[in-house]
């Protein structure tokens, strides 16, 4: 079987994360070809440090290349519906970086594109692909916790001095970058059931972004998620899952290497990075490029474990979670 073959967009620290996580998995299954950045500088010197063939100026100049199966998009949230709609249009299979859109309307647009193109797009919600995701999945629909009623998980680190969270015109805010891992786990756990009712409070920077913000999702049947983010505290980052028979606890739910079960810890231990690395964990990126290989070789155009359908409603908790606390990005009023 053919390797899967890559082109990179962005040549920052999340894709410096991708790339060296795919270099802990086979070469025959998956290379890197070329990088786009919005430099040809920062593209070359991304491509020199990772040897990847070819760089390139302008993302335009990679969607223009007949060897590339999947594009990565790792560039900042303004970007990644452009950026998506532009490879789309170019025939291009895309992994678009979390959260896939800056809101709800780029997100149908670019899912749309997608479906008509008949290409697989997916958001890059690496979490959902990690072994103990998959095991706490199978222990819940074997009933080893019972019934789940409530599922609590907090997301938080201090993170405000970053431009790309306390800028406005960046999409920044909590919600945005941290927000959404606690939405997509209570969107996983309940099965991207729809709540009935969504509950927030929250409190703005000066720059008028979220700082911190809780959620509390309504579902069916009296169960319920209670969710929170902040970008001024070192928050648990812990998710649990309480059922009528038992508790999930997954220690660093973002991207987990164990789970507490009833039945005990279930570990799964990462590869080790080859190069240094910026992020927690970042090697368990390659579940996820895992995964669209697996999708592109099956001719699916979206993955069952993270479908269009979720990523439609993690971007419409985040919409109004954002009403809410008051933040109103220039896209919104388009």
């Amino acid at each position: 079987m053919a390797p899967t073959r890559w082109g990179f967009v962005s040549a920052g620290r999340i894709s410096n994360e991708f790339k060296i996580a795919l270099d802990t998995l086979p070469q025959d299954e998956h290379q890197v070809v070329a990088v786009a950045a919005r430099s040809l500088e920062s593209a070359q010197k991304f491509a020199k440090t990772h040897d990847i063939p070819r760089a390139y100026g302008s993302y335009a100049e990679l969607a223009a290349q007949d060897d590339i199966d999947a594009v990565y998009i790792g560039s900042i949230h303004t970007q990644h519906a452009p950026v998506t709609t532009m490879m789309l249009q170019a025939g291009k299979p895309v992994l678009c970086e979390k959260p896939m859109s800056v809101n709800s309307r780029e997100a149908r647009q670019m899912i749309g594109l997608a479906k008509e193109k008949n290409l697989f797009f997916m958001e890059a919600v690496w979490s959902r692909f990690f072994p103990v995701y998959l095991k706490a999945r199978e222990i819940m629909d074997a009933g080893g916790i019972g019934e789940v009623k409530l599922v609590t998980a907090c997301f938080g680190f201090p993170k405000s001095d970053e431009p790309r969270m306390k800028e406005r015109s960046q999409a920044g805010g909590s919600l945005m970058d941290l927000g959404v891992y606690p939405i997509q786990f209570a969107n996983f756990v309940f099965k991207g059931e729809e709540p009935e009712d969504i509950t927030v409070s929250g409190n703005l920077t000066d720059g008028e972004v979220d700082e911190t913000v809780s959620i509390i999702l309504k579902y069916s049947g009296n169960r319920m998620a209670t969710l929170v983010c902040c970008m001024t505290s070192q928050l648990a980052n812990e998710a649990y899952v309480y059922g009528t028979k038992g508790t999930l606890k997954i220690p660093s739910f973002w991207s987990p290497q164990e789970l507490i079960a009833p039945d005990g810890t279930h570990k799964f231990p990462l590869p080790p990075p080859g190069k240094p690395i910026n992020y927690f964990n970042a090697t368990g990126m390659r579940f996820e490029a895992m995964e669209v290989r697996r999708c592109l070789q099956e001719g699916l155009i979206e993955s069952p474990l993270m479908t269009h359908t979720m990523s439609l409603q993690i971007a419409g908790i985040l919409d109004q979670a954002r009403k809410v606390v008051g933040v109103v990005y220039d896209q919104d009023k388009e």
